[in-house]
């Protein structure tokens, strides 16, 4: 097990715990390093970890058929995997990937329900914590459906960024396009559109946005509900604690 004295706390559910709690939940993680296309959980799986990225972050696919996936979900440091365990469910239901290597925090999934039981504010963080993520289910499946491409893509590449913390991250089209659930034509075609417009830059798997503003404008109106709809429910507690947090650059 990690020293909790050695651990920068960079993931925000964690930071939200009392200094007591959060030392004591710490101690039980220990620090992996993620690597890109890592695969976490299958659907069907027992779930043996829980990971809270510090640096990395993972990708949720729902697999349709043996061909065709899509992304539902995507978890950085402001969230965990394996947040099914809160519910009594131990079993996963869906592709955890690897999409941003780095580092992350990972514990049993015993001792985390040991913890659970222990600290009523991780409770209450993780419940509110869940309830992000069904928001974030339910906008991505009516993203799915009524937007273009383009603007898909835009917003994507923007819950990227910010789970990045960078400008700059790698990402190919063929996984573009196994993320957004459509050809690697379209993304192509989306990607080429935002180049065009000088809002990305775009070579060989490495992109950089260029224009955040640009982008913001670009992408359709699920990124902007999506801040919202985390603000709105982890935005008082996570504030009690910013002034803890590491200062990130993008």
């Amino acid at each position: 097990m990690a020293d909790s004295k050695t651990i920068r706390v960079a993931n925000r559910l964690i930071a939200t715990l009392p200094r007591e709690d959060r030392q004591r939940f710490l101690a039980g993680c220990e620090r992996v390093e993620l690597e890109f296309a890592d695969i976490l959980n299958k659907p069907g799986e027992r779930i043996r970890h829980v990971y809270f990225p510090t640096e990395s972050f993972i990708s949720l696919i729902a697999q349709i058929d043996n061909q065709a996936s899509l992304e539902v979900g995507l978890i950085g440091d402001e969230g965990m995997l394996g947040i099914s365990l809160i519910l009594g469910v131990d079993t996963a239901r869906l592709h955890a990937v690897v999409q941003g290597r780095g580092t992350a925090l990972r514990m049993n999934a015993t001792l985390f329900l040991r913890e659970l039981a222990r600290s009523l504010t991780l409770q209450v963080g993780l419940n509110r914590y869940l309830s992000v993520m069904l928001g974030q289910f339910a906008q991505n499946a009516a993203c799915t459906h009524y937007h273009l491409l383009e603007e898909r893509l835009a917003r994507w590449l923007l819950m990227t960024q910010d789970r990045a913390h960078s400008n700059s991250f790698y990402i190919t089209h063929e996984y573009l396009a196994y993320m957004l659930g459509v050809r690697r034509v379209g993304v192509t075609k989306a990607a080429t559109a935002l180049r065009e417009r000088k809002l990305i830059r775009y070579s060989r798997g490495d992109i950089t946005i260029l224009d955040r503003r640009g982008m913001e404008a670009a992408s359709c109106v699920c990124y902007g509900n999506d801040l919202a709809n985390y603000k709105t429910i982890m935005g008082k507690q996570h504030a009690r604690t910013a002034h803890t947090m590491p200062a990130r650059r993008c």
